[in-house]
């Protein structure tokens, strides 16, 4: 069995290639950028080469919108390839001449079996309960006997005695007895390649020496195997590539990820969650594959770290709570003039830059998300008459609203605005008054914000500025009270 050789970096190997291959049909799956993230590991940990491949063969389903989605998700995560993607349809003579070869070197044959001859097949084999495999009789048939001007299909003649085994790098060794290998089809009646013929075909001339994918095509890989393995005699021989095979993503229920379980798309992370690319990077990284006790793994970690002999041969349950968790560390660490700029769209009222910058130290300890983070700056730029919600209007009794023109008074006559300066002030005002300090922050947090929930009460404070806050203290304090 020839194998892809040695992992890069020692003299004579061969340098490791590996490639993520979606087909654009649709937005990118988070389940498959996961798989890219595994493939852009892999050949980074031993600095090898990571390559997109766009499989664009389903000429009814692939557009340009999802193309351009797919490699908007893979810029966003930081996994676009090392060259410019290969687009497999435009390879599809490259394709044809292959399965010529196969046709010539006898590894291949022209099926002249009709649509209605396959299904009678079907149908029978469904009858007498047992699986269908196809015996065409146009295999071993003298090419002479070929009827004229008749449709056919070339197909591969799949090996019949013994057993193939892939010693998986993930799952290990897996065996199929040659007997359940069908004559699949490599060109259609038509003349264009099927999706198993163009994936071998790609592979070798991109030169992939991993394979890396979800398990869900590990039947895939055996019949890949003999197209591959028909190939050994023709073009100096084609070594196999070393297989893969990753569990796919389960919700948290244990069934197969789906739209029930919430957002599928990378695009409805980034866009309509809210959560950052090192969060998702870092939680894919997490989802089947482990380092010790480490949770919090930097990209420069995860590329020294990452080894495929321990990513889990069960599938991985999706945890949302978990997700967020680990999006709160990330925006806590996170710049506070790029968190400005993300959140900016999703702000609804007028705002200021400079001001939203300065906020986001305080806010950002308090957020899980984006759409969070952005929803708390709604009192830094409310416009007076301030909206009350019902809690804090609960909060500002007739006693409460007295204690807010003592607190506009006295924070009025303050000359410095800063936390320090108003911390001793309104402590010093309660023990005047006797009262707990809680007593006096609570009203005037319903006052400043509308809402009985903020950063810290003089973070708030120093936030709005003196004339701002102020202001919305005096209009509190004069104001009537509900239901008086």
């Amino acid at each position: 069995m020839a194998s892809a050789g040695k992992l890069g970096g020692a003299t004579g190997a061969v340098p490791v290639v590996t490639r993520f291959a979606p087909s654009p049909t649709g937005y990118l799956h988070i389940g498959g950028a996961r798989t890219a993230l595994f493939n852009w590991l892999f050949a980074r940990h031993h600095g090898g080469k990571y390559l997109l491949r766009i499989e664009d063969t389903d000429r009814a389903r692939s557009t340009e919108p999802a193309i351009a989605a797919i490699f908007d998700g893979l810029d966003w995560l930081g996994l676009m390839g090392d060259e410019p993607a290969t687009f497999q349809f435009a390879r599809s003579d490259r394709h044809a001449a292959v399965a010529q070869q196969l046709l010539d070197a006898g590894h291949a044959y022209r099926c002249y079996l009709t649509p209605a001859e396959l299904t009678a097949r079907r149908e029978q084999a469904q009858a007498e309960r047992r699986p269908f495999r196809l015996e065409s009789e146009w295999r071993d048939a003298d090419p002479a006997s070929a009827p004229a001007e008749v449709p056919f299909v070339v197909r591969i003649k799949a090996p019949r005695d013994g057993a193939t085994t892939i010693p998986d790098l993930v799952q290990g060794d897996i065996t199929v007895s040659n007997a359940e290998l069908d004559d699949f089809v490599l060109l259609r009646s038509d003349g264009t390649p099927t999706y198993m013929l163009a994936v071998v075909v790609d592979d070798h001339d991109m030169g992939i020496t991993h394979v890396i994918r979800g398990d869900d095509h590990i039947n895939n890989a055996f019949r890949q195997l003999c197209i591959i393995r028909a190939m050994h005699g023709i073009e100096g021989g084609w070594p196999d590539p070393a297989y893969g095979h990753i569990p796919l993503i389960h919700g948290a229920d244990g069934a197969k990820l789906s739209k029930r379980h919430g957002a599928l798309g990378v695009d409805a992370y980034r866009d309509e969650m809210g959560l950052l690319p090192e969060a998702v990077f870092n939680y894919l990284l997490r989802l089947g594959w482990g380092h010790g006790d480490d949770e919090i793994i930097t990209r420069e970690q995860a590329v020294e770290w990452f080894d495929i002999d321990h990513v889990n041969k069960g599938a991985s349950r999706f945890d949302m709570a978990k997700l967020l968790n680990l999006n709160a560390h990330y925006l806590r660490e996170a710049d506070d003039t790029r968190l400005a700029r993300l959140i900016a769209p999703r702000i609804a009222q007028p705002f200021g830059m400079d001001l939203l910058v300065r906020a986001m130290p305080v806010l950002k300890v308090r957020a899980r998300d984006l759409n969070e983070l952005a929803t708390s700056t709604t009192f830094l730029f409310a416009v007076r008459p301030l909206t009350i919600d019902a809690k804090a209007e609960a909060l500002l009794t007739s006693d409460a609203r007295g204690l807010l023109a003592l607190l506009a008074t006295r924070l009025g006559g303050e000359s410095e605005w800063t936390i320090e300066t108003l911390e001793a002030s309104l402590k010093l005002l309660a023990e005047e008054l006797g009262l707990g300090l809680g007593k006096l922050a609570q009203p005037l947090r319903a006052a400043l914000t509308g809402t009985v929930t903020s950063p810290g009460i003089f973070d708030v404070l120093v936030l709005l500025g003196r004339d701002e806050s102020l202001a919305r203290i005096t209009a509190q304090a004069s104001a009537p009270t509900a239901g008086a």
